[in-house]
């Protein structure tokens, strides 16, 4: 069984993640999408709206887990029995910084591969630190995070 986690800050999760998911569903029997808590970020939700909204997001399919997790990516791979590492690409500028890190990761493990997916180009310019500064200023983010989203971002800005 196939096995593959996509590790991600997903502050909040966007319908560019999503879709990174759904094409991962067409590779792997098994995804467990994992927050990463980064002591380097500090995030707008807690680890625990983040899993929630997630969970939520990604209710509708069965083949996929939330989970979270503190340390390195590979380590948490190891321990949840994945193969593979998920990365989404979503421009030329993300690549460098990507590929580094699959090749630290591979060195760490080789056991396990990271698999870089491309979205839909509707959503290479999305991100949540744009999804984060629109809410910010009151804009209407229906269009870029699902429903249960917009709703936790609205009541973080106070709308």
């Amino acid at each position: 069984m196939a096995k593959a986690i996509y590790p991600g800050t997903f502050d909040p999760v966007t319908y560019g993640h999503i879709d990174i998911i759904k094409r991962a569903r067409e590779i792997f029997d098994s995804i467990v999408v994992t927050v990463a808590i980064n002591t380097g970020k500090t995030p707008l939700f807690t680890t625990e709206e983040r899993v929630k909204m997630l969970k939520d997001s990604l209710s509708e399919f069965q083949n996929v887990t939330v989970d979270s997790f503190d340390g390195l990516v590979v380590d948490h791979a190891k321990s949840v029995g994945a193969t593979s590492i998920i990365r989404g690409l979503r421009a030329v500028s993300d690549f460098e910084y990507e590929f580094q890190m699959a090749l630290m990761n591979r060195k760490l493990s080789g056991k396990i591969s990271t698999v870089f997916l491309m979205p839909h180009e509707k959503y290479t310019y999305l991100n949540s630190s744009i999804v984060r500064n629109l809410a910010g200023f009151h804009s209407d983010v229906s269009d870029f995070v699902p429903p249960n989203v917009k709703s936790a971002l609205d009541k973080k800005f106070g709308r």
